[in-house]
């Protein structure tokens, strides 16, 4: 059986998070200006489309690292604890698994909407968008180890390693629409004139 969940203080976990967000939020933005701004002067970023899908793949294997981090977490506890060992579909997790479970889950959720976000990011022209998915694969990182460590303390300890895992997948998204949406406008122009 589960443990019973401890009592939330609803207004006082929402101030948690967001100061914890407010925090991550500048962090984000240091990093992913950092990448941007210098890794083009240090690494040869090609424009052609199968050297950029082949760094936006190779960075993201360590995105698809965390899921395999996790998977292992999970693995570990149920080939040793006789509660868990069955498996899922036949009752809930133990104490001890549901904290790994509830990051491998998130850690899906999330290493999908990443990957995407940065394969879709290498249609965009220039190096800086590529120099953004090394950012933002840092900062994948960085979320998941400080969302893991502070989960069992509730929203507000997982808010800074959930913000630094989701924002760069948000401007990633951003910056690609952006790119459509101008590269749509420049064609209307274009058939109009």
């Amino acid at each position: 059986m589960n443990a019973s969940p401890r009592p939330v203080d609803l207004a006082a976990e929402q101030r948690r998070v967001r100061r914890q967000a407010a925090v991550a939020v500048p962090v984000c933005a240091i990093i992913l200006g950092a990448a941007v701004f210098s890794l083009p002067r240090q690494l040869e970023l090609s424009d052609e489309m199968p050297a950029r899908l082949a760094f936006v793949l190779r960075a993201d294997l360590f995105v698809a690292l965390w899921v395999l981090v996790a998977v292992r977490l999970v693995s570990r506890i149920r080939f040793i604890s006789a509660e868990d060992n069955v498996g899922s579909a036949y009752g809930p997790p133990s104490p001890r698994l549901a904290v790994r479970a509830a990051f491998l889950q998130n850690t899906l959720e999330q290493a999908f909407i990443a990957v995407v976000g940065h394969l879709a990011l290498a249609t965009v022209a220039g190096e800086a968008p590529m120099a953004y998915v090394a950012g933002a694969v840092v900062l994948f990182t960085v979320g998941r180890v400080t969302f893991l460590r502070g989960y069992p303390r509730g929203a507000g300890g997982r808010a800074f390693g959930m913000v630094t895992t989701a924002l760069p997948s948000v401007g990633a998204y951003g910056w690609v629409i952006y790119d459509l949406g101008a590269r749509l406008a420049s064609n209307v122009g274009l058939t109009q004139e």
